[in-house]
């Protein structure tokens, strides 16, 4: 026999279930948005290939281009000087470069198929290509400010000699700073389903790893190097400014700067967004998905025109440079691609605007 306690007590509790019941039914359930991880990021099919063909399109530019730069400087009949040499050490590390574009064009589409040990070749280049590339920049600043602001104690020191030893600590840097690319590895993506080549550390260690490396490429590879840069060429062309033949010395200037200010266009969007990337990752800025995602487009468009870099300096070289046109017109001349006459006159033009041993 039930106890009347007992059923008024269930029944109580029937319709306390009801309203609690009904009250949930009719309350609206919001996600915390901040809570919840974000969607994998994917590009459209139409956008990968765009890209691809970018890529291939920078390689096919960018390797002819280089290797006129450096047969036009390797084949002068004069010993180098330091700026000459680090110009000719540039465009050996953009070839470098271009080499692993066909390679990442390949990966956006395909994905990794070269296998485990062209995933670390490829990725080591790319970096020592990177960080070679901007200290060699960085190299060429301070040779011009020592030339141009320091002529005296320039005359004094051995340049040619020290400038060797320069290009080789540079080249040993940054086969050092560019060592962490052995951390890359091809394996099978979750979200992509596709094998792709990309860092992959200890989940336990993988936030300092990835932290450590990022600042290693921000300061060494950037705000450094920058930070020098600006404060040598201000000082040089202040210099430049206040001497008699001031604007003969400018026009020997101009290769330079446009190279650098090249660069700075290039490469500074992407470290930019990887600066963005890298307070996301460590929480210095607050998670926020549409912010993430944003940063992630911008890695991927920042990154193409970083690459953009590797065929421009032949470019600028070809448009600005009037030693560089001469010296070109010669070789042309005597493998007799060129008629003599039309290297005359371009030779004549460009002779008597041709100043100091700078190489233009």
């Amino acid at each position: 026999m039930t106890d009347p306690n007992t059923s008024s007590f269930i029944l109580d509790f029937g319709s306390i279930y009801d309203e609690l019941n009904f009250t949930y039914n009719d309350t609206d359930f919001n996600l915390n948005p901040e809570t919840q991880p974000c969607d994998t990021f994917h590009m459209p099919y139409a956008v990968i290939v765009v890209v691809s063909v970018f890529y291939v399109l920078i390689f096919l530019l960018a390797i002819p281009g280089n290797l006129v730069v450096g047969l036009v400087i390797g084949l002068s009949k004069q010993s180098l000087p330091p700026s000459d040499l680090y110009l000719l050490h540039l465009a050996i590390a953009d070839i470098l470069l271009a080499i692993t574009l066909p390679f990442w064009a390949t990966s956006i589409t395909k994905g990794w198929v070269f296998g485990g040990a062209m995933c670390k070749i490829m990725t080591i280049l790319q970096e020592l290509s990177f960080y070679s590339s901007i200290l060699f920049l960085t190299c060429i600043s301070m040779d011009r400010y020592m030339v141009i602001v320091r002529a005296m104690e320039a005359r004094r020191a051995n340049r040619q000699r020290v400038s060797w030893g320069v290009c080789a600590a540079v080249w040993t840097v940054g086969v050092l700073l560019s060592l962490p690319g052995l951390f890359n590895y091809s394996f099978k993506s979750q979200s992509s389903n596709m094998i792709v080549c990309s860092e992959q550390y200890d989940p336990s260690s993988a936030d300092g790893w990835r932290l450590a490396t990022r600042i290693l490429r921000h300061t060494l590879g950037f705000l450094i190097p920058l930070s020098i840069m600006l404060p040598c060429y201000g000082v040089t062309i202040k210099r430049l400014l206040h001497i008699r033949g001031g604007f003969q010395r400018q026009r020997a200037m101009r290769v330079i700067v446009f190279v650098v200010v090249a660069f700075l266009l290039c490469w500074t969007p992407y470290h930019l967004a990887v600066m963005a990337d890298t307070f996301f990752r460590s929480k210095i800025v607050p998670y926020r998905c549409p912010a993430r995602m944003a940063v992630d487009r911008a890695m991927f468009a920042t990154q193409s025109l970083g690459l953009l870099h590797s065929c421009i300096n032949p470019v600028l070289y070809a448009f600005v440079g009037e030693k560089f046109r001469k010296n070109l017109f010669q070789i042309m001349r005597k493998i007799g691609v060129v008629e003599r006459t039309s290297v005359t006159r371009s030779s004549r033009s460009s002779l008597s605007s041709e100043i100091t041993s700078t190489f233009l």
